[in-house]
């Protein structure tokens, strides 16, 4: 029987020859991620079902990140961190990334992978729905519950339902224009929003392979956007490169077979797809960036995990190197390591830092989530009032980044940058 990666990762967590759509498999867990956020009710979930002096199934399993409601004043936020505190130190955690330390590190989803904790062929779980980032390193990942979530860390186990697998085929050299943001976009306008519930989103092409590991990261990242499971990339020589320098753990990477059944497959010339924006309130609301050049803009946001990247900020500095934003400008680093190379990156020899300042943006905030999830009232970059904004994040739900009456369009960092400048949705190849 013909497998897909997705059914091929299962089955081997699931210690099963072979598995298909539909099937129910208990699978082995490699990872269990958690944050602030649903970290505390996870825990709560734990001790409840096992015990107050039960113990993980798996010390080094369980990665613990602080990242989205960390830089406030608020003392509920500051009571989640401390009840991280107190677990990780009772059951001996390893890999906790505590804020105001030196291990701090920043957004989960950038900082897992960048920890060594992401491997092809593994089963990534988190307690965040964006976990299926990590599916660009070639592994079945996806976000859980927090009940999930505390059986898992217990047993270190999940029953599953093995997802059904949309392919979607991106083929030819991507523009100079296009970033990884475009593409997705454009796939999940074309399927709406729910149309991969519960299916694996596998991407493939020559297009996706000529991605670095950061842009696929995006893609994969969004996944969920669509009502995916899982967004899954097979494994390559860019994928091994950068586990290899993060990890010196072994790990067995899991290919699509050749005669591999899939529900749909769709093929895209990306040399066809054009720089576009997500309008409110939904991320499936596709619409092209030189046709929306009409809304005027109150603030654009440069970060998130899939904003806040090298990948992205380098882009951003590239289009605003010369140039001066007309609307205040927001700019978060995903992570720590992210941030340094904001210092250390040149765009025709200047810094990110020093373009960023040139331009008129604000001052860089501390690596986290921020304002990507609306977070506590003195949050860097969270809305107020009827604000339009355009983002670099994943999500513009209602009231997502703060205020229920603002409007978010989401975009790649090339079109928020272009905005920035133009003080309303522009298309970056008029900058570029």
């Amino acid at each position: 029987m013909s497998m897909t990666i997705t059914e091929k990762i299962l089955a081997r967590a699931a210690s099963k020859k072979c598995l298909g759509p539909g099937d129910n498999v208990w699978v082995e867990v490699d990872i269990l991620l958690t944050h602030d956020v649903c970290g505390p009710g996870t825990i709560g979930v734990f001790q409840r079902e096992f015990g107050r002096q039960a113990r993980v199934w798996n010390r080094e399993g369980v990665v613990i990140i602080p990242d989205h409601y960390i830089f406030t004043a608020d003392q509920k936020a500051h009571r989640n961190v401390d009840t991280l505190r107190e677990f990780v130190k009772e059951q001996k955690l390893p890999h906790y990334y505590d804020v105001g330390t030196p291990d701090y590190k920043g957004v989960c989803h950038v900082a897992l992978p960048e920890g060594g904790h992401v491997r092809p062929g593994e089963v990534i779980l988190g307690t965040d729905s964006h976990t299926c980032t990590h599916g660009a390193f070639g592994a079945f990942a996806t976000g859980i519950g927090n009940t999930d979530a505390g059986f898992v860390m217990g047993t270190g186990k999940l029953l599953l339902k093995v997802p059904k697998t949309l392919r979607f085929r991106l083929e030819g050299e991507m523009p100079s224009y296009l970033m990884a943001k475009d593409l997705i976009l454009k796939v999940i306008g074309d399927i709406g929003f729910d149309g991969a519930s519960y299916c694996a989103m596998e991407f493939c092409g020559s297009a996706i392979r000529s991605l670095s590991m950061e842009e696929r990261m995006t893609i994969c990242n969004m996944a969920i956007e669509a009502g995916g499971k899982n967004g899954v990339i097979e494994p390559d020589e860019k994928t091994f490169e950068y586990v290899r320098s993060r990890t010196n753990k072994p790990f067995e990477p899991v290919y699509s077979d050749a005669g591999a059944g899939v529900e749909t497959e769709r093929v895209y010339d990306v040399s066809q797809i054009e720089p576009c924006v997500a309008e409110p309130h939904v991320p499936s609301n596709h619409a092209l960036a030189r046709e929306r050049r009409s809304v005027k803009l109150d603030r654009a946001y440069i970060g998130s995990c899939t904003g806040g990247k090298l990948t992205d900020f380098l882009a951003a500095a590239r289009l605003l190197k010369g140039k001066r934003v007309t609307i205040p400008t927001f700019l978060v680093p995903a992570t720590v390591e992210v941030a340094e190379g904001l210092s250390r990156e040149l765009v025709n020899g200047k810094s990110l830092v020093e373009v960023f300042a040139e331009a008129g943006c604000e001052d860089i905030a501390p690596p986290s989530c921020a304002a990507c999830l609306g977070g506590p009232a003195d949050t860097f970059g969270r809305t107020k009032g009827s604000e339009v904004v355009i983002s670099t994040t994943n999500r513009n739900f209602l009231g997502r980044m703060g205020s229920k009456q603002s409007r978010i369009y989401l975009a790649s960092p090339y079109t928020a940058a272009a905005s920035a400048v133009a003080g309303h949705i522009a298309d970056p190849r008029d900058y570029l």
